[in-house]
């Protein structure tokens, strides 16, 4: 099997026995992005040069018996909301087009002492505002397994990269499961860990207090290798979570049983589609066949968690992108402007997308005198509404299965003059966001094609039980085809 093709667990044994070298894992994948990104149009920035100097580094290491971990010359893909020193960082907007931190995120600073390669900056919706990747300024990721479908967002990018063999792993962000549903429709694990178990610090904002950064892997290994990476506490957040860190290898056992799996009757209703439906039993099936007991659980305010999501999200939004102003940072409109409030006026609608305006109008409007209580404070209540459905549902039951989407991936184009179903695409997966929870998505199928997933949910830092099951199931079913 090709180099690009391995997990980043078998790579790393690898490395450490001699067989190949970073630089030879790194080269393998640049040729893959070559060969491959035009049709996929996974990445938006790839830094070839500097991603062979940094595995020539770790090759230096190595060889010295240096190791600072078990990712070290490992190439890794970081989604373009993400902050990286001196590296392109473009959100997906004109707005940011030629954005250059002077500043790595905390993560990305992580990863480079744990001596990981980065190989560049994945495509995704614009500031993360999508369900597609397809309102990126740089056009749509295309989903490895049809290049006429979507790879979900808004981590298309990432998603599609590690997918196709153009990233060993990858990160990403999950607001309402951008994550997750690109995870889903590629068929790669992805891992949206509790809010405050990774640093968000150096994360371009879209929604503050649903935004969380994640993984995506090949595998449940790989994703639990990077969790140890990138988790733990960040001063300089200040909603980074003080707690000790597990090592979530060591969860990885094989062994569930006794575990208590909960089945939302909610999210098993009219509108999943039957056959994905299908898919998900026969997991629950094959868990229970391992041991772990099946529990009938209820989650009466999940239905108005889509609504509930999309006026916080929004209201967060509209506040977060007030500062693109065209004065500090980011592109500035130059032509037939007359004074500064001109200026604002057409660097925003210039340098802003269909889909992110829409937001920030909606976002604007639900925070504005009379309608603050009227919207954004109810949505508030529910929100407490909907995480204390979560808690009572914990306090029977290990974790939580259920579906990441409702429906399998859609053409290119299918659903952008729609909004309104563009959103309920999001429909199980925001409530984790809601209710700041952890959620895994696992392949466990295919249909006409395309992978099928379904989404563990977990109580907040019981990251270690997602993964244990997660495995588990993996161990069970083998048999990733990466589409291509």
């Amino acid at each position: 099997m090709e180099l690009y093709n391995l997990s980043a667990y078998t790579l790393s044994r690898m490395l450490k026995r001699g067989e190949v070298s970073s630089k030879e894992i790194t080269l393998s994948l640049l040729k893959r992005i070559d060969e491959l990104d035009k049709k996929i149009n996974a990445y938006i920035t790839v830094e070839a040069q500097r991603a062979i100097s940094m595995a020539e580094e770790a090759d230096r290491r190595l060889k010295s018996g240096y190791l600072p971990s078990p990712l070290n010359g490992i190439p890794v893909a970081i989604k373009d909301n993400i902050c990286t020193e001196g590296m392109r960082t473009t959100c997906g907007s004109m707005i940011l087009k030629n954005y250059i931190p002077p500043y790595d995120a905390t993560v990305v600073e992580r990863l480079k002492r744990a001596g990981c390669v980065i190989l560049g900056k994945t495509n995704l919706d614009e500031f993360g505002m999508g369900s597609s990747n397809e309102n990126s300024a740089f056009g749509p990721a295309r989903n490895p397994f049809n290049t006429d479908y979507v790879t979900g967002g808004s981590s298309g990018g990432s998603a599609a990269a590690v997918a196709s063999g153009e990233a060993i792993i990858a990160l990403g962000t999950d607001t309402g499961g951008s994550i997750r549903l690109p995870s889903a429709y590629c068929g790669v694990v992805g891992f949206k860990p509790t809010y405050g178990r990774v640093s968000r610090f150096g994360l371009i904002s879209y929604a503050s207090s649903l935004d969380q950064i994640g993984t995506i892997t090949k595998d449940v290994r790989d994703c639990a290798m990077l969790l140890n990476i990138i988790s733990g506490y960040d001063p300089l957040d200040s909603t980074s979570f003080n707690t000790d860190c597990p090592d979530f290898v060591s969860f990885l056992t094989g062994d569930i049983k006794g575990v208590k799996i909960g089945i939302p009757r909610e999210y098993f209703v009219e509108g999943l589609d039957s056959r994905i439906e299908e898919k998900i039993q026969d997991a629950i099936e094959l868990f229970k066949g391992l041991g772990a007991e099946i529990v009938d659980i209820s989650l009466p305010h999940s239905k108005y968690a889509i609504s509930t999501y999309y006026l916080i999200a929004t209201a967060e939004a509209s506040s977060n992108l007030a500062r693109y102003d065209g004065v500090k940072f980011g592109y500035r409109a130059m032509e037939n402007v007359s004074d500064i409030l001109s200026m604002y006026e057409k660097t925003r609608a210039e340098g802003f997308g269909k889909e992110v305006k829409r937001r920030i109008m909606l976002g604007t409007y639900v925070l504005s005198a009379g309608y603050y209580d009227a919207y954004y404070l109810k949505a508030l209540k529910v929100r407490r509404l909907i995480k204390e459905d979560f808690d009572r549902a914990f306090e029977k039951v290990d974790c939580l299965i259920a579906p990441v989407s409702p429906c399998l991936p859609f053409k290119i184009g299918e659903k952008m003059d729609d909004p309104i179903q563009m959103y309920l695409v999001d429909v199980y997966t925001v409530s984790v966001n809601l209710s700041g929870l952890p959620a895994v998505s696992i392949r466990c199928g295919e249909i006409e094609g395309f992978p099928v997933a379904f989404q563990l949910i977990g109580r907040a830092f019981d990251e270690g039980m997602l993964l244990r099951i997660a495995d588990t199931y993996e161990r069970e079913i083998k048999g990733n085809n990466y589409g291509i």
